[in-house]
Order: C-alpha cells, then sequence, then structure tokens
C-alpha cells in the first residue's frame, strides 16, 4: 500500500512539472490469460506492447490452464497479485481456485488496480466480490441492476428482472460519449470519438455500486440495441482499490480491428495507469480518433 501511495505520488509530480510518461518509474502490470471466448492468444500481445510502448509500463503475462484441464493443473497458477500495481484481465473461463480468488480480492481492497477488458467482464458470475469489482458483467436480466444513461447525461437505474439482459447486436462503428470529462481517464479526450467497427454492449447486469459511468454509446435500435446510452468504460471503487472497466475490444481470429483501435490502446493505457495510481500522465496520443464532419 505504502508503494502504490509513493508511486501515485511521483505520477502526481511529474504531471505537475510536465514530465512525460517516459520520465516517470515504469508501473509493474500483470495481464491474466488463458481461457476466453474471444481470441486472447492474439489479444495479450496486442495488450502488452500497447502498455509498453506507453512508456509508463513494464508488463508481464500469467496463463491459466486450459479448459478442462485437470484440477491438479491448476495447483500452480497463484499469480503474486500484490508484486503489481495493476492487473488486466483478458480472461473469461472456468472459475479460479479459492486461493486465487480470495488473492485477487485482498489485492484489489488493500489498494491494488483492476483493468476489467471486453469479455473479461462476462467470466465469474458466482463469485460474488468480483461482481462488485465490476459493477457491471454480461448477466441476465433477473442477474442485478442495469445502468443506462439518458440524452441529458443522468444515470438511470433500473432494477433486477426489468428490460433486457445482456446482449450485442451485429459489430458496427458507431459515437462514444464522455459523460465525465475531468476523470483522468478521459480528461483532454474529445468529447464524441468513433470508434471502430465493434461489438456494442447492452443490458449489463450488477450490482452497480461505488460506479462512475466515463462513456456511453447510444445503443441503436436500428442495430438490434435498446434504444438507450449504453455504458462502455465506467469504475468502480472497490475497498481501497481502483477498478476500470472498458467493454469495447472485441475480437475474434484475425480480427483485432477493435483492439488495435488508436482509441481502445489509448483507454487501455491510460485505466491501467489510473488503476494503479489514481492519476493519468501519459498524453492523449494524436491519432486518437473524432467524429467525421
Amino acid at each position: 500500500m505504502r508503494r502504490m501511495m509513493m508511486r501515485a505520488m511521483l505520477g502526481a509530480a511529474c504531471l505537475g512539472l510536465g514530465v512525460g510518461a517516459e520520465a516517470a518509474e515504469k508501473l509493474k502490470v500483470l495481464i491474466i490469460e488463458g481461457q476466453n471466448n474471444h481470441s486472447w492468444e492474439t489479444t495479450t500481445p496486442i495488450l502488452k506492447e500497447a502498455l509498453e510502448k506507453s512508456g509508463r509500463f513494464e508488463a508481464s503475462v500469467a496463463r491459466t490452464p486450459p479448459a478442462k484441464a485437470p484440477a491438479s493443473a491448476w495447483d500452480s497458477f497463484r499469480p503474486e497479485f500484490k508484486a503489481f500495481d495493476v492487473v488486466l484481465t483478458n480472461y473469461n473461463g472456468e472459475p479460479w481456485p479459492a486461493p486465487v480468488r480470495e488473492a485477487l480480492e485482498g489485492y484489489v481492497a488493500g489498494g491494488g488496480g483492476l483493468v476489467v477488458m471486453h469479455a473479461a467482464n462476462n467470466a465469474f458470475p458466482e463469485w460474488p466480490a468480483y461482481n462488485e469489482m465490476i459493477g457491471l458483467g454480461w448477466r441476465d436480466a433477473a442477474f442485478g441492476d442495469r445502468v443506462t444513461v439518458d440524452d441529458s447525461g443522468n444515470v438511470v437505474r433500473t432494477p433486477r428482472g426489468d428490460g433486457p439482459g445482456s446482449g450485442h447486436g451485429p459489430r458496427h462503428a458507431y459515437t462514444v460519449d464522455v459523460r465525465n470529462a475531468e476523470h483522468p481517464i478521459t480528461k483532454g479526450l474529445p468529447s464524441k470519438w468513433t470508434h471502430a467497427v465493434d461489438e456494442l454492449y447492452h443490458g449489463q447486469r450488477g450490482p452497480a455500486r461505488n460506479m462512475e459511468v466515463l462513456a456511453t454509446a447510444f445503443s441503436d435500435e436500428a442495430q438490434g440495441g435498446t434504444g438507450t446510452n449504453e455504458p462502455l468504460l465506467w469504475t468502480v471503487a472497490f475497498g481501497e482499490g481502483r477498478v476500470a472497466v472498458n467493454v469495447m475490444g472485441h475480437a475474434w481470429g484475425d480480427d483485432v480491428g477493435p483492439i488495435e483501435a488508436p482509441d481502445f490502446r489509448a483507454l487501455i493505457v491510460r485505466a491501467a495507469e489510473w488503476a494503479a495510481t489514481g492519476a493519468v500522465t501519459v498524453p492523449v496520443p494524436d491519432d486518437f480518433p473524432t467524429v467525421a464532419k
């Protein structure tokens, strides 16, 4: 905890002095992979490259056993979460052993950072603390509350059982709207931008406590959507820790366009730095998209 506080102070000092990310001490990020209904084999290297190219991170990877591996194969999967400043999960698969679940809970509650990307918010519906950490997940309508944002920018909370459960229409390009321009992750970004052809999640469900919506997209009924503004990027406070969830970034086979999109890469880097330190020193890249005029 003390180390994380010192790094947060260092990040803030560098920001105040106008020092670039490359001059700050590198943060240690652990990427979890190994099972997913998406192409983790191709997306993890892209995530690792984006984080390290920013100059702010030293990235490591922990791989779970494959699906249907014998129980004994999990005995050696014991990531040392506390050795890292932030954990990025690219995992959606079988439940982790109880010691690993307890270790992640304690790590985040004690001040660690967690970043959840795309289908990783589909994982672990049976794990109460994970549902608390991610706020909203890919769950059915009876699982928990739904959160949307109306056209005036007000957060609308729909109780469990009302409205749709989780889903998405066909992949398409869509406009992302920033809902909190002063949060470190979104500060300095365009107020709107066009995201690459991607899935647009809707009807996410969960406890949604201590949650702040940072960006949304309109889920058009003509595209199989819900006709309202759905959260795409949000944060959750869990104990002393910080969690950032970004449900953009679908990838299947060689189709990794959404992961390689400049906005997605920038948001992953900025979310990871914020989750680790509470601040963001990495600048908005020059190729960050805007809305075509």
